[in-house]
């Protein structure tokens, strides 16, 4: 189940640099907390004392982690990897776009593993992070993903059981999400205008 987001109000002073115009609020950091809240009631509801592990990709995925981590009232841990794109790669549902820079540090047998995604859009990098964890033979591995573009998806055959808002395909900013490393402290998610899209916004995801 996912939200399509309703409260909406108006960045009056937008916030400009050579990467772009971060404008209008497109998801209030309240919407936001209420919606964390209730993905953080539907994981424990399905995991209840299995002790689930909840692993997220550096750096936007964080302050999700944070908060559904903080919202999830049952006993848990976490982890984080960090992945890079591989230069000049072609990427695609049978590709890799992406190699993984940091492993988890802990054995994934038997766990009940949660990916937790900041945006899910083509899905290779959630197809990659799954068939790579998959082969430490977990109890179980699924995804929750705080935005989902499901109209950009170039992999379907996804774990993507929790989504927290299905939202267009539009350039965000705020709520842990940034462009060339800015903007990523702004409590709210904004809309943003690029004048060229960076090269860190156009990786798969």
């Amino acid at each position: 189940m996912s939200w399509a987001p309703s409260d909406r109000t108006s960045h009056r002073e937008p916030v400009s640099s050579e990467y772009g115009e971060v404008g209008d609020v497109y998801l209030t950091r309240d919407a936001i907390a209420t919606r964390v809240a209730e993905l953080g009631a539907e994981l424990a509801a399905d995991f209840g004392e299995l002790d689930p592990l909840l692993i997220a990709p550096l750096k936007s995925s964080v302050v999700f982690l944070a908060d559904l981590t903080r919202a999830l009232p049952v006993p848990h841990t976490l982890d984080v990897v960090e992945l890079a794109p591989y230069t000049g790669a072609a990427g695609g549902p049978t590709g890799e776009s992406v190699r993984l820079l940091k492993d988890v540090d802990v054995p994934l047998e038997g766990r009940h593993v949660v990916l937790v995604e900041d945006v899910v859009d083509t899905g290779l990098t959630l197809h990659f992070l799954c068939k790579t964890l998959s082969l430490r033979e977990p109890a179980s591995l699924c995804a929750v993903t705080l935005l989902d573009r499901p109209h950009r998806r170039l992999v379907d055959a996804l774990p993507l059981r929790y989504v927290g808002f299905a939202v267009p395909d539009e350039l965000f900013a705020g709520y842990g999400l940034g462009l060339d490393e800015r903007w990523r402290a702004l409590p709210d998610l904004h809309l943003v205008t690029a004048p060229e899209l960076p090269a860190a916004a156009s990786d798969a995801a």
